[in-house]
């Protein structure tokens, strides 16, 4: 019973919780200052140059914008396995030392970002042999 009465809890919860919110990129700006609102753009540009930039190096829309999402997912793939790599190691060496289970699963752990980690930084290279080797003629 009190299972049933703590899902409900948590379901109303999620729910009241959650809303859409409806803005325009005016109202937006207008609220940034016009030091954010300036590097926000900036950013904005750079990305949108970058995303056209790929398009026409690959000849298609549905190619670039592959490749830069693959890129993206390439940056951001470092930090984010470097620190699950840590955090495992963390749970392998120094708390492992007591608790043999804490052991395999920091390892096992380690394992599956190390290889998160190949594979996000091959996967792009695999994506352009593929399509500028074998792809269009």
């Amino acid at each position: 019973m009190k299972k049933i009465v703590v899902f409900i809890i948590v379901l109303i919860v999620l729910l009241l919780s959650s809303c859409t919110v409806f803005a325009t990129a005016d109202e937006v700006l207008n609220k940034l200052d016009s030091n954010e609102t300036s590097q926000l753009v900036r950013a904005s540009a750079e990305q949108k140059a970058d995303l056209e930039k790929k398009i026409e190096e690959y000849g298609s829309e549905t190619y670039g914008f592959t490749a830069f999402i693959l890129d993206k997912i390439r940056i951001f793939s470092i930090p984010f396995c470097f620190l699950g790599i840590v955090i495992s190691a963390i749970y392998q060496y120094v708390i492992g030392i007591r608790k043999l289970d804490v052991r395999y699963k920091g390892f096992y752990t380690m394992i599956a970002f190390i290889t998160l980690f190949v594979i996000a930084q091959v996967l792009p290279l695999i994506f352009v042999i593929v399509i500028k080797g074998f792809g269009r003629s």
